[in-house]
């Protein structure tokens, strides 16, 4: 792992262009490269790339060019090189022997910045997770001090190598920590249920869109924000209120990115079940940044992975006050006519904002009379799991309760309270 606390690693980051591909987005994709690196803690001295019909199967790129960028280390004291794509292990050993420095792609630096970023035993365990099960199949000798205990007569098998027993410890550590995270799931679900009922809205979006912002903008938190990839990394929860006193939850969840290692997305599942399990979902977007459109996509691929609808979010448009003007937010809306533009940081439209997000609410519940007699008080634990409770007034017949019904429970609410309703 990259010691940011250290000397910055003076690094080049490589990048394969497939010739018919889009060499524009391509090269901005290093450039998101160099800001994770950046972000892990290395100091990018050059950006290399070169244009091929396909990655060279050995090295990823070609001879000629792997020659030009180890003569370039050699004279200019880089300590590594990270390419923007995934290296097969073969393809990390051939480089490593040509190049001789340490070699790394984009999901290593990922993890990387992840291993540093998790501060909550949750999230160290996902990403212990994670960086074990990239680099099993990376192993090279160096993982036997994961190994706690020895093993006595008859745990070794016959003829097994070093790199076998490597291999061996680091699957029975994965197995191990998915266990571990099994059990902090249940915790997490325990507390979700036993959570008071309220609404529940999770910012979603691609990393450093402002989702941290926003959260401390509505709710009054005091999150981490800082202009750098990743700034957070386990979801956090705060409570907010509508425009008409209704308290509601606020879940702010770790940022997506292009090319997100699919074990990290696999094991921060736990952590993203707040954003499964919200009654809305609030899409958060950078809208000054050049390839917003993209990191839209890359957001709804990865809740559908997750097998969250994307098409019920909220699409909200951050950071309009670093637009040079607002004439292109005219067309911005015609193309997503559902959206909304704010700056979160500047307090602008937020307001409005609430207001829409109070509609929302409104526009998804109905609400309903109930008078309930005491001889069916048994009942009221599933009035309070299949609604809102906005009031409650106990009288000589019954409870009368105000509830709001989600439009997915109506059908059960009214075969089970049907004949209770007074209003």
């Amino acid at each position: 792992m990259i010691d940011i606390e250290s000397k910055h690693e003076r690094a080049i980051t490589i990048t394969v262009i497939v010739k018919g591909g889009n060499r524009e987005l391509a090269l901005e994709h290093m450039d998101e490269l160099a800001f994770l690196a950046k972000t892990a803690g290395a100091e990018i001295v050059e950006k290399f790339y070169q244009e091929l019909p396909k990655p060279n199967r050995a090295t990823a790129i070609g001879k000629g060019k792997a020659q030009e960028i180890k003569e370039y280390i050699e004279s200019n004291d880089i300590e590594m090189a990270v390419f923007d794509d995934d290296l097969s292990p073969a393809q990390v050993r051939n480089l490593e022997k040509i190049f001789t420095v340490k070699v790394l792609d984009r999901s290593g630096i990922i993890l990387d910045i992840f291993s540093v970023r998790a501060k909550t035993t949750e999230a160290k365990t996902q990403v212990e997770l994670a960086r074990l099960q990239y680099l099993l199949p990376r192993l090279t000798r160096m993982w036997t001090h994961l190994s706690k205990q020895h093993g006595g007569i008859g745990t070794k098998g016959p003829g097994e190598t070093q790199i076998e027993t490597d291999r061996r410890i680091v699957r029975e550590r994965i197995q191990a920590l998915k266990g571990k995270l099994r059990n902090i799931s249940s915790h997490q679900e325990l507390l979700r249920r036993n959570r008071e009922k309220l609404p529940g809205f999770a910012l979603v979006g691609y990393t450093n869109s402002g989702k941290s912002t926003l959260m401390n903008t509505l709710a009054g938190s005091d999150l981490y924000v800082e202009d750098e990839l990743f700034a957070t990394l386990d979801t956090t929860v705060r409570s907010f209120a509508l425009p008409d006193g209704r308290k509601c939850l606020l879940s702010d969840t770790v940022g997506f990115i292009r090319k997100l290692p699919t074990h990290l997305i696999a094991s921060f599942r736990s952590t993203l079940a707040e954003a499964a399990e919200a009654d809305y979902l609030i899409h958060v977007v950078d809208i000054a940044h050049d390839h917003f459109r993209e990191h839209i996509e890359v957001v709804n691929e990865t809740l559908k992975s997750l097998n969250i609808n994307p098409d019920n979010a909220l699409l909200v448009f951050n950071k309009i006050d670093k637009l040079d003007g607002l004439g292109g937010i005219q067309s911005i809306k015609l193309d997503y006519p559902n959206s909304f533009f704010i700056s979160a940081k500047r307090g602008i439209n937020i307001p409005g904002l609430l207001d829409l997000l109070q509609r929302k609410y409104d526009e998804s519940s109905k609400a309903y009379k109930v008078l309930l007699p005491y001889s069916a008080s048994s009942q009221i634990s599933k009035l309070f799991d299949l609604g809102d409770i906005i009031g409650r007034q106990d009288n000589d017949t019954g409870s009368e309760f105000i509830i709001k019904v989600q439009n997915d429970n109506q059908e059960v609410f009214n075969h089970l309270f049907g004949n209770y309703i007074i209003d």
